[in-house]
């Protein structure tokens, strides 16, 4: 039975989670201050790569965590806003910059822990600004820290002496590369290199490992914290995955190169020869590991991007971007308007043949057609978003008149995203309602709906033809009326089959009357330009 109060197993666990907390307290508060320049600092990303080391050293200092880092950089690699040869060196500095939080935690603080949480938590009560808060709360996270330590190290003492623990250690002792497996596994399950380093030190300093012991657990750790980003990559495009399986070859190659055995030799004895305390000497030895990995492949980041590339090519799904939009080029307003009509009616055409293949969805329940339609409703969306972004950067540059005319553009861009969302939500969830319940339309009301449909087509047609040629606006604003009324036609002739009783007329009801009001919706939302004229 487990005494909870007194129990060295629970202040063991305690002492972990509270480090953890502390972690990610002060990883958290950090991110809040520093949050701007951090913004700055991955806009640099392009300039040098060891411009990008600093940067990566730079956040992960910050930060507090080569993973949150890393996992950043595939968020963004996902989104398509960098580039892996871009953040090769952000990458090496990572794992230079998570050595200082395992600098810090060899100083054993820990007696200090309690008097420095009172001061920070003082300050964090009283203060009023939201800035002095968050300092206040980093300190905070590093006392909890120091006070978990402690708590892993007393426990760690207590474990040193019991015999069933020492004759597992002993295991490890022979078999080191245990060691380096239990750490990886466990950094992987706590997502801190700096938690299993600092386990390691508490065993060191209880004498229950030897150095040469925790120097596996330091290589364990360096490979098990790349299981955050590895994670992240999870669904994300190649971009994602060539961020972190980068850090993942890197740190591996890394931690392959020390396990040599004569370099490992000669590794121990440097630093044996230092003469530190046996914290001080693992801290050390995980930043030599570091430093000395990074000057040996820095010269290599080129030729590892380019392997990268290769292993996790580009997938031509995923290759879709606005082929006409470029913020930093298009200085001249009249041209960025120019260029951004070219990506509209790029836009239009894809929602013209989502309206076109609207109608087979009915015809067969294709669950590739239903794949298609959505993913052409995706890259919409993405032109939606990249063109308005683009037309209110130059909006807020234009004269009046030029403004007046963006305001325009982004309207009718609008009004195709919510006619692709249409299809997409609406239609879709008609179609696969009525294969899933194996309906069929009468013939003639299948006919009506083919006949609405073929309207539909040419009234979209025109209205796009007429965003660029004001001239046909008269005969948008008709064709569109008349195909209100057709709707109102089709609806009063599918009630009569009704009345007269038709099963398929009575089965398909809703789905029927329901598309025919979505193809109306369609053609309201792309002719709706026509009525600014």
């Amino acid at each position: 039975m487990i005494d909870l109060q007194n129990s060295y197993f629970v202040t063991l666990f305690a002492g972990i989670a509270i480090f953890m907390f502390g972690m990610h307290l002060a990883s958290q508060s950090l991110e809040k201050i520093m949050a701007n320049r951090i913004s700055r600092l991955l806009n640099r990303l392009s300039e040098s790569q060891f411009l990008a080391i600093i940067v990566g050293v730079s956040l992960t200092t910050l930060l507090q965590s080569s993973g949150a880092v890393t996992s950043m950089l595939v968020s963004l690699g996902s989104a398509r806003v960098i580039t892996l040869p871009q953040v090769m060196g952000v990458i090496i500095g990572t794992a230079v910059g998570s050595t200082l939080t395992v600098q810090i935690i060899s100083l054993n603080l820990s007696q200090y822990a309690l008097p420095f949480f009172i001061f920070t938590f003082a300050i964090f009560f009283f203060a009023q600004k939201p800035g002095v808060k968050n300092l206040a709360t980093v300190g905070i996270g590093f006392a909890l820290l120091f006070l978990g330590l402690g708590m892993i190290s007393t426990s760690a003492q207590y474990y040193a002496g019991v015999q069933q623990v020492r004759d597992f250690l002993a295991i490890l002792k022979e078999t080191p590369m245990y060691s380096l497996l239990i750490s990886m596994l466990f950094c992987a399950v706590v997502h801190s290199s700096a938690v299993t380093i600092g386990v390691a030190m508490g065993l060191a300093q209880a004498g229950a490992i030897s150095l040469n012991d925790a120097l596996f657990w330091v290589y364990g750790a360096n490979i098990g914290t790349t299981s955050v980003a590895l994670i992240a990559s999870v669904g994300s495009n190649n971009i994602g995955k060539q961020v972190a399986w980068s850090h993942f070859f890197y740190k591996t190659a890394s931690v392959a190169i020390f396990l040599i055995g004569p370099v490992h030799d000669a590794f121990l004895r440097g630093l044996e020869a230092m003469n530190l305390p046996v914290n001080r000497a693992i801290a050390s030895g995980h930043l030599i590991l570091n430093v000395i990995s990074a000057a040996i492949f820095f010269p290599f980041i080129k030729t590892g991007a380019n392997l990268i590339e290769k292993l996790f090519p580009k997938n031509p799904k995923e290759d879709f971007t606005a082929e006409y939009l470029n913020l930093d080029t298009y200085q001249s307003s009249a041209l960025a308007i120019s260029y951004a009509n070219r990506e509209i009616l790029r836009t239009a055409d894809i929602v013209l043949t989502m309206i076109q293949d609207s109608l087979k969805l009915f015809e067969s329940g294709n669950p590739l057609l239903i794949e298609s339609i959505k993913d052409r409703d995706n890259k919409v969306d993405y032109l939606y978003r990249e063109t308005k972004m683009f037309l209110l950067d130059h909006a807020n540059k234009s004269a009046v008149a030029v403004h007046q005319n963006i305001m325009s553009m982004i309207m009718f861009l609008s009004d195709l995203e919510r006619a692709a969302d249409s299809i997409d939500i609406n239609i879709i969830t008609l179609a696969i309602k009525k294969n899933a319940l194996k309906l069929e339309f009468s013939q003639e009301g299948w006919d009506e709906i083919r006949h609405m449909h073929a309207n539909l087509l040419k009234v979209c047609q025109l209205a796009i033809g007429g965003f660029s040629n004001r001239e046909l606006c008269d005969e948008i604003i008709q064709l569109k009326r008349d195909l209100a009324k057709d709707e109102i036609h089709l609806r009063e002739s599918h009630i009569g089959r009704l009345n007269r009783g038709m099963r398929e007329s009575i089965n398909t009801s809703s789905i029927h009357l329901d598309l025919l009001s979505e193809y109306k919706r369609i053609a309201g939302l792309i002719c709706a330009h026509a009525y600014q004229k």
